[in-house]
């Protein structure tokens, strides 16, 4: 089946500025689930992690603080990143226009950046929130809206960042067959500690302001969910947390310090030889860690500053790693396991390229 951009019932762009994005998501009333009880459903297989959703809070004020400390730190570099990767875009698009499709969530405010970006460079750009699903694919619903309504070819997928590569991995997986795509689809990212995206602007794991926070950075929406009676996948909108939203000042943010770049260049593509590299290294720290902690489901391993932060906040963690407890990228974590009482052990250069790892729970 395949439905029009028009015909579709979404929830339009959250709390985004209505050109920035268009979420292919429709909006769903699902109960929440206890962060342990969901933990434990998919653990055991009763229940698959994109069928839950446990409440979302508003940061705490030593949160948002850290997350403005993240803004001040880091919020220029990530201005430039966005330029490289605009600019590499610009070259490797050939077509009339660059179609981004950004995964919800932590896709967003790098797909909301780079469009202005690539539209102050002179191009044609859309942009389209969509879902992807760990184990089950991506929402081949809206995938479909969008090729009908622009074409595959100049489609180019956004997310935050890598951690061990699964997204990249599912993308692979889900387009195998379809003979619009190439083997190797058009992934952009910010950092790609584990060599797995197809464009990023670096390889180092570092605090990406947007990545430590979730709906107020990201347009008010949950993390995507499963349809249960089909059509669009879903989210939650999150109007419990308006005052907190600062999806738009980040934007506005990060945008403002990109216009005041001097020259930057554009990013290029792993050679063979970095990307070979890059995953090995990803691949024997992952590995390593999970015969230590006698982990047979690598779901449990969430290697990177943002996927160690989200498992803290949205799982239950049970060992957090960081390379140097006092680097100033990982001191949201560190608050974040004080509060939650979890121990940190600092393990040196035995991550590799990640600075930071949370170890899940096992409850089943």
């Amino acid at each position: 089946m395949t439905l029009s951009l028009a015909g579709l019932d979404t929830v339009g762009s959250g709390s985004y500025a209505a050109d920035d994005v268009h979420f292919l998501l429709q909006a769903v009333q699902i109960e929440v689930t206890d962060v342990e009880e969901k933990e434990r459903l998919i653990q055991t297989r009763q229940k698959h992690y994109s069928e839950m959703i446990s409440q979302e809070h508003a940061p705490t004020p030593v949160h948002k603080a850290l997350y403005q400390q993240a803004l001040q730190q880091s919020g220029e570099r990530m201005a430039a990143d966005v330029q490289s990767l605009a600019l590499a875009l610009n070259q490797a698009c050939t077509g009339p226009s660059i179609i981004l499709v950004s995964f919800v969530r932590a896709g967003l405010p790098l797909g909301v950046l780079l469009r202005r970006a690539l539209i102050e460079l002179g191009r044609d750009c859309h942009h389209y929130g969509i879902s992807i699903v760990r184990d089950r694919g991506i929402d081949n619903l809206a995938l479909e809206a969008i090729i009908q309504a622009h074409g595959a070819e100049n489609i180019v997928f956004v997310d935050g960042w890598t951690g061990k590569g699964a997204i990249s991995a599912e993308i692979r997986r889900s387009l195998k067959d379809d003979p619009r795509f190439a083997a190797e689809p058009r992934l952009v990212v910010l950092a790609d500690p584990c060599g797995r995206a197809w464009l990023s602007a670096s390889a180092e794991d570092w605090i990406i302001p947007s990545g430590i926070l979730g709906a107020t950075v990201s347009g008010l929406v949950s993390r995507s969910i499963w349809p249960a009676n089909g059509g669009l996948h879903g989210c939650v909108v999150y109007d419990h947390l308006t005052e907190h939203d600062v999806t738009r000042e980040f934007i506005e943010h990060i945008e403002a310090q990109r216009r005041a770049l001097a020259s930057v260049a554009p990013a290029s593509p792993w050679s063979e030889d970095q990307r070979t590299a890059l995953q090995a290294a990803a691949r024997s720290v992952v590995e390593s860690l999970a015969e230590r902690f006698d982990i047979s489901n690598l779901n449990r391993v969430k290697p990177g500053i943002a996927e160690a932060t989200r498992a803290v906040l949205r799982r239950v963690p049970d060992h957090v790693l960081v390379r140097d407890r006092n680097d100033s990228d990982v001191q949201l974590l560190m608050h974040l396991t004080a509060s939650v009482g979890v121990t940190v052990e600092e393990v040196g250069s035995a991550l590799g390229p990640y600075r930071a790892v949370t170890i899940i729970r096992s409850l089943s």
